[in-house]
């Protein structure tokens, strides 16, 4: 059975995996998958179920590096709106939109 330390590295590994991803969607999913998942099993006493769920979250993370690999070899370079600092956007819509007056 796993040490609470132990969890907590690995928790702490999941979050810092879903930042690795530059898709705002994708990384905003692993890190709130993580904290769901972990904050939901926090209870549970029973040593057989603990001992599964951390095999099987220690292979949840082995794919989430998979996946984060994958997606900066060839996922797509363009930011998401998400990630854009709301200055820059609505100085851009300052620039597009028409000079009006009332």
């Amino acid at each position: 059975m796993p040490s609470a330390t132990e969890v907590k590295a690995l928790y702490k590994a999941f979050l810092r995996e879903g930042k690795k991803f530059s898709n705002y969607n994708i990384r905003e999913f692993v890190q709130r998958k993580a904290k769901a998942d972990f904050r939901s099993n926090a209870a549970q006493t029973d040593k057989a179920a603990v001992e599964q769920m951390w095999t099987q979250a220690k292979r949840d993370l082995e794919v989430a590096k998979r996946q984060a690999l994958v997606y900066s070899l060839y996922g797509s370079r363009q930011k998401s709106v998400m990630d854009i600092p709301m200055v820059k956007v609505l100085q851009q819509q300052a620039k597009d939109a028409p000079y009006t007056t009332a």
